[in-house]
């Protein structure tokens, strides 16, 4: 962990307050812990950009089990994609209704590429990217 360094930054009125709600709904214990994350999150988020980039994940994905040779779709993706996948939970939210949860690592381009061919499947009702960089070093301080 790096020595910390106070700075100072002018924020109106109205954004600090607002600001302030909102850390509290969170629980954050201060406002510094609060900036420190709001900087690692825009750090993460550019590190991720570029292609070339090793990101770990999750791709998320909701769908009807019943819509017609998709759970074959997935699978067969899946499959042909083993090498970005670490791991994959399926749940069954009703009936109907499935959840499944893929853990992945690797190139930023591959895994987007996987996320957008398995939520581009005709008949998934939703789904989402979340990537994030191990490699960029980002210490917590109490």
């Amino acid at each position: 962990m790096g020595q910390l360094t106070r700075t100072g930054i002018a924020i109106d009125d109205d954004l600090l307050a607002r600001f302030d709600r909102f850390i509290a709904r969170q629980g954050y214990a201060n406002r510094s812990e609060a900036f420190r994350d709001l900087i690692r999150d825009r750090l993460v988020g550019a590190a991720v950009e570029a292609p070339e980039a090793h990101v770990v994940g999750t791709i998320t994905l909701i769908y009807d089990h019943h819509s017609r040779l998709l759970p074959e779709k997935l699978m067969d993706l899946q499959h042909d994609h083993h090498d970005v996948i670490i791991a994959t939970t399926h749940a069954h939210i009703d009936h109907d209704t499935c959840l499944e949860v893929l853990v992945v690592k690797g190139r930023a381009k591959q895994v987007q590429k996987l996320a957008d061919l398995l939520i581009g499947t005709k008949g998934v009702r939703h789904g989402r990217l979340v990537m994030t960089s191990p490699s960029v070093v980002l210490t917590q301080t109490a």
